[in-house]
């Protein structure tokens, strides 16, 4: 099938907020069930009305998205269920480089499987003694005899084992960088569900492992040595996190709302006969929706940043000037944002009372996903460079991480 096969419209408006209302509830009943079932119903929606395709571009099958869009989109869906939107961050990443120019053949191959509405995941991470942000791996992609074949363990897996096709980072013989797209199921890739993070716990973030896996050679893509001018990826992958977080502080702001709301008792020296006329407690209240209202305006506000770079990859090049703005915006994001957001869900505790840390509430999921989703790529980094951009007018790090 080819691209100009596929005629999809990703819901907007009412359809889709009906699609992400179902996603919410599943995910709320799996809380109240334990919180041990992956959301299977919310990854069966995604592939069904083509979720995956929102920021292809209409005339190769996809909703037409614009980057702002998509990120609006974004905050909403990690509000629904935070896990289902970073399992597809790798394939959002994936949809958006397959379209840069120059679209090779090769690469439409791959548009049209997104466009079908299926799902291409992908591993780079590796726990060994490389640096994090460069193109050397462990994983080899190498010929043998009978063709070339993929043996690596890859790590933070996120989304890998959801996933209908993987892309593999890996090296060749000589040790170049490359990369591989090969069906999530193939013989010789296992999937160990070993992630044991303190939050997102359900982004089959753990190890993925290749076991002399056979790789055709239409399978391989060639990966770009272009690291410290094409920041885009990175840029987009790192502000995604962070809308993550948005639509988490999205709905810590409305449970903390109804927390109060629904409260009867309060203490003897309280200022209020009841919680909701509280002026102590609104007030926290007030600051969790006012960081949840600052989280999804940065967020947007670097999207336009980063829409100037990724519009430009796909008609005429990666431009290294807007790419390093994008950059720098996603960058700021991170640091500005991190501590209020941390806070927010912790003061979440201070209008619930004793009650609300039970763990039948589950409201310290808020702050556990964050900070797991904060972890990525250590803010103190981020921060100094910011500094020496501002200071001193320093060039960005060369990697693939900035």
């Amino acid at each position: 099938m080819t691209v100009e096969d596929v005629q999809i419209a990703a819901p907007r408006g009412a359809d889709l907020q009906d699609v992400l209302d179902a996603i919410a509830t599943d995910y709320r009943r799996r809380l109240d069930e334990g919180g041990h079932e992956p959301p299977n119903l919310g990854l069966q929606l995604v592939r069904e009305h083509r979720l995956g395709a929102v920021r292809l571009a209409t005339e190769l099958g996809g909703g037409g998205y614009s980057a702002v869009e998509f990120f609006e989109f974004l905050i909403a869906l990690a509000a629904a269920d935070p896990d289902l939107a970073h399992i597809l961050r790798v394939h959002f990443a994936n949809a958006e480089e397959l379209q840069r120019v120059p679209v090779t053949p090769a690469k439409q191959r791959w548009l049209a499987v997104v466009a079908e509405g299926r799902l291409i995941g992908g591993v780079s991470s590796e726990q060994s003694t490389k640096r994090v942000g460069g193109q050397s791996y462990d994983t080899k992609l190498v010929r043998a005899a009978d063709g070339l074949r993929l043996t690596g363990r890859k790590f933070y897996s996120t989304g890998a084992q959801f996933s209908d096709y993987l892309r593999v980072t890996a090296e060749n013989e000589n040790g170049e960088p490359l990369a591989a797209v090969v069906p999530a199921d193939r013989h010789g890739v296992s999937h160990a569900d070993d992630w044991d993070g303190v939050g997102q716990r359900h982004t089959g973030s753990g190890t993925t492992i290749f076991t002399d896996v056979e790789v055709a050679d239409d399978e391989v893509l060639a990966l770009g040595t272009r690291i410290g001018v094409d920041r885009a990826r990175g840029a987009l992958v790192q502000l995604y996190l962070h809308a993550i977080a948005a639509g988490i502080l999205r709905t810590a702001a409305g449970e903390a709302a109804a927390l109060v709301r629904d409260r009867h008792r309060t203490y003897t020296f309280a200022t209020a006969e009841t919680p909701s006329g509280d002026p102590q407690l609104l007030a926290v209240v007030g600051e969790i929706d006012a960081v949840a209202y600052a989280a999804e305006a940065v967020v947007l506000r670097a999207a336009t940043e980063l829409a100037s770079a990724l519009d430009a990859a796909r008609v005429s090049g990666v431009d290294a000037g807007l790419e390093t703005r994008a950059s720098i915006a996603a960058a700021r994001v991170k640091v500005a944002i991190e501590d209020p957001a941390l806070r927010a869900a912790s003061r979440i505790f201070d209008v619930g009372g004793a009650s609300s840390v039970r763990a039948s509430t589950h409201l310290d999921r808020h702050w556990r996903n964050l900070r797991t989703l904060f972890s990525h790529n250590p803010t103190v980094y981020k921060a100094r460079v910011l500094g020496d951009v501002a200071v001193n007018g320093a060039a960005l790090p060369d990697s693939g991480f900035y």
